[in-house]
């Protein structure tokens, strides 16, 4: 059976690159790219894909929070996150997002390929790096420590517009990009200042970076 694939990377390279090493393997199909995770959410809701390779770090909305939708909203479709980044707050946010496996760049094409045909079987895949990781925070009792992290007060779309303020974006602008107005997209600032207990944009933006919503690297 043929397995169709999403690709979302904010890099173009990366992207064709993937897609050329892809058209080989005659059970799988590249149906769409996408750039952003706001993008990836409107092609996921038009094709229908199976799997979904995800950056993590991207701009305008990262793939923690487009996994956790596109999980929430369609069941069937799966993630796999591969990304350049190991550090735990990506690793275990993606996860409490809902991929089904995490793989680093740098790993062999044949990984990938494996880790689609795992996913697709609806098992969970990790590459070696990832698991040694997850592993060192469960014996470090790390998931108690995350519980008391005041960003898990934050809502889905909370941290959307915290990942926006901190990459620069006016109220304003915010507004356009949610189709929502501004008094509410001042509502949900507020909100966060009051949940973080920082009032300040460079405040929110360093806790920003700090959680993983954004690098500001792109």
């Amino acid at each position: 059976m043929e397995i169709k694939v999403i690709i979302v990377d904010d890099h173009k390279i990366m992207r064709e690159g993937l897609r050329f090493l892809l058209k080989d393997k005659p059970n799988i199909k590249v149906i769409g790219e996408a750039e952003n995770g706001r993008q990836a959410l409107s092609l996921v809701d038009k094709l229908k894909p199976d799997i979904v390779i995800m950056d993590v770090a991207m701009p305008d909305l990262n793939g923690i929070e487009a996994t956790r939708m596109i999980v929430k909203d369609h069941p069937n479709t799966r993630v796999i996150a591969l990304s350049s980044h190991s550090g735990k707050e990506f690793v275990t946010g993606m996860f409490q997002a809902g991929t089904s496996g995490y793989l680093l760049k740098d790993c062999a094409f044949d990984e990938l390929y494996d880790a689609i045909q795992s996913v697709y079987a609806k098992h969970t895949y990790l590459s070696r790096e990832i698991t040694d990781l997850l592993v060192r925070d469960y014996v470090s009792n790390v998931n108690a420590v995350l519980k008391e992290e005041p960003d898990e007060q934050l809502s889905t779309r909370e941290k959307e517009v915290l990942q926006l303020i901190a990459e620069g974006h006016s109220t304003k602008e915010i507004a356009g990009q949610l189709f929502v107005s501004v008094k509410t997209i001042e509502s949900h600032r507020s909100n966060i200042m009051r949940k973080l207990n920082m009032f300040t944009i460079p405040e929110l933006t360093k806790y920003a970076i700090r959680s993983g919503l954004t690098t500001l690297e792109t």
